[in-house]
């Protein structure tokens, strides 16, 4: 890897405005403990200590931006509700653009509760609609989209699906046509349903899994000859540019064109996996829009995901931790 000015490159996040696209979601965590079973069922009682709401699904990749000191919109459609209102004040809180987030009375905000006891979650419950958006909700959320391409003028737009109905067919093909016209480029974190309506985007990021289900493959060795020819495969379906594919602890590959690579995950303490495809989606992004660099790309976001896995629950990434660690990891490369 060349040589990289990572206080330089850190420093002029600030210039590149992103829009998220996709299904926003509450994260609500009960912190409690356990010293006895119920009497009334053989269940643990969890006594609470306390009680935390935290921004979720693809509000984490806006949440992860604006942590990392990029611009950051939410374009999504929620509830008429209180967990809708809730979630409004902390992106406000957190510095996130809500103006292009929608509420509609005929859905509810998606709000996941988890009880968690000695760093472990013992259960969760989900409140949700996962029905894809009505006909009218469509309309208004592309108008939204509209009138943030033309007032904000982003760099990218962060496709996040989580399959809670607001990436639909329609609201995808429309996007990417909006952002192809603009010259908006265009990232996805996709789920299996809509797994190849994304066509023409520039970096398509799934994982391991959701590629060996969607293109119902039976993959023995994730070595490099393999994954190539995963990236051929895809690009036959979905005529994108680069393939980012998170390997989990194995690290990441990318594949683009006549490039290939796999990079190994650096040695990490993991406490909790959730959100690190929404750090690495985030990351990515932004330093794909600041450098065009696929390498650089790759080797930060692998280093991102793997440095948030080391905090329980959905957590953003430190700016000046992940500073750090390039500084350390990629400085004598």
């Amino acid at each position: 890897m060349k040589a990289v000015e990572f206080e330089k490159l850190f420093a002029g996040f600030s210039s590149f405005k992103i829009g998220v696209i996709g299904d926003v979601m509450l994260d609500t965590y009960w912190w409690g403990h356990v010293d006895r079973i119920s009497p009334e069922a053989p269940v643990p009682i969890v006594a609470l200590d306390k009680k935390e709401h935290r921004i979720g699904g693809a509000g984490n990749v806006a949440l992860n931006l604006a942590a990392l000191g990029a611009p950051a919109s939410i374009l999504s459609v929620i509830g008429k509700d209180d967990d809708g209102e809730l979630l409004r004040k902390l992106f406000k809180e957190q510095s996130i653009d809500e103006r292009y987030l929608l509420q509609s009375s005929s859905r509810i905000t998606t709000n996941k509760s988890r009880i968690i006891s000695r760093n472990q979650q013992m259960m969760r419950l989900d409140s949700e609609i996962t029905s894809d958006l009505s006909a009218s909700d469509e309309k208004a959320l592309l108008e939204n989209v509209r009138s943030y391409i033309e007032n904000e003028k982003p760099a990218v737009i962060i496709f996040e699906d989580y399959n809670k109905g607001v990436l639909t067919e329609n609201i995808i093909r429309e996007v990417i046509g909006l952002c192809k016209k603009n010259n908006v480029l265009t990232t996805v974190d996709p789920k299996r349903k809509n797994f190849f309506s994304y066509k023409a985007v520039d970096i398509f990021k799934p994982n391991l899994k959701e590629v060996k289900d969607g293109l119902n493959l039976l993959l023995g060795d994730t070595n490099i000859d393999a994954l190539k020819d995963i990236h051929s495969k895809l690009k036959k379906q979905l005529d994108h540019s680069i393939s980012f594919i998170t390997l989990s602890e194995k690290g990441v590959f990318y594949g683009r064109d006549g490039q290939a690579k796999i990079i190994p995950s650096h040695l990490r303490n993991i406490a909790d996996v959730s959100g690190a495809g929404d750090t690495v989606i985030a990351v990515a992004s932004l330093l794909y829009a600041a450098t065009r660099d696929i390498d650089l790309m790759a080797e930060v976001a692998n280093i991102a995901g793997g440095l948030v896995c080391e905090e329980v629950g959905t957590a953003a990434i430190k700016k000046d931790r992940l500073l750090s660690e390039c500084k350390l990891l990629l400085t004598a490369n």
